[in-house]
């Protein structure tokens, strides 16, 4: 028998988050309910969880706050906000801060199902084919699908063409940890490395859907990549306007 998905759920309203539980709890999954961030901190704190619904405005530590929190430990975890508001800003900001997902109030319990098995689906289907490559050399950088991370080889030289520095990065830059979203797309540009990858593409493998707020979501992700990677300058992620991005690498001059 399956073992059944756990699911962390910190809402602050008693009879939303008491419903959501309920809800949740009839369709099979394992809840746990927390009213605010700090509760929500300590449950997850002692681990077990397959996906977190966090309210964005709660008591004691927002939603974005603990999102970040819990980012700096763990970039696995799937993540879905709920949120009653609808700004582009927000919606940005919760990206941001690692989500996976974003749910807008008042929402469907239908919707809310439907949303939790996406992302679920998308975090579980990470794991590479057998044709594919577990670890990508990028420059310096070696990304490793199974662990989600990418790191730096400091065996090479971290000095190259036309700069007059060393540069120095600390252990979390040299070996990062990515979010399912960031292992996502990194995966999707180096299967077209030196190639286009449709914009339209990559929304739809990456997030299922190719809508306007997606693509300011995948946005952020790009500009994040860009920033992890931009230590080695042989290696880029190119826009092309009005298609998609190009993942260059070049070899040492």
């Amino acid at each position: 028998m399956d073992t059944p998905i756990k699911l962390l759920v910190c809402e602050d309203d008693p009879n939303l988050g008491s419903l959501l539980a309920q809800y949740l709890l009839a369709k099979g999954f394992v809840v746990e309910h927390r009213k605010d961030g700090e509760q929500g901190w300590a449950a997850y704190a002692e681990g077990g969880f397959d996906l977190l619904l966090l309210d964005v405005m709660m008591p004691k530590l927002d939603g974005f706050s603990l999102a970040r929190r819990i980012r700096e430990k763990d970039a696995r975890t799937p993540i879905i906000f709920l949120t009653a508001k609808s700004m582009k800003q927000d919606t940005i900001t919760g990206f941001q801060a690692g989500a996976d997902d974003y749910l807008t109030k008042p929402f469907s319990m239908e919707e809310l199902i439907l949303r939790i098995n996406a992302v679920l689906k998308r975090a579980r289907g990470l794991a590479p084919k057998e044709e594919e490559p577990t670890r990508y050399a990028l420059g310096s950088f070696v990304f490793d699908l199974r662990k989600q991370t990418l790191a730096r080889d400091t065996s090479q030289s971290s000095l190259f063409p036309g700069e007059e520095h060393d540069v120095t990065l600390t252990e979390v830059e040299a070996n990062r940890k990515l979010t399912t979203k960031e292992t996502e797309l990194l995966r999707m540009l180096c299967m077209h490395r030196n190639a286009l990858l449709p914009r339209e593409t990559a929304l739809k493998e990456v997030w299922g859907d190719d809508n306007y707020f997606n693509g300011r979501s995948m946005d952020v992700y790009i500009a994040k990549l860009r920033k992890y990677l931009a230590p080695d300058p042989r290696v880029e992620i190119i826009n092309v306007h009005g298609k998609g991005f190009r993942l260059v690498t070049r070899e040492e001059e």
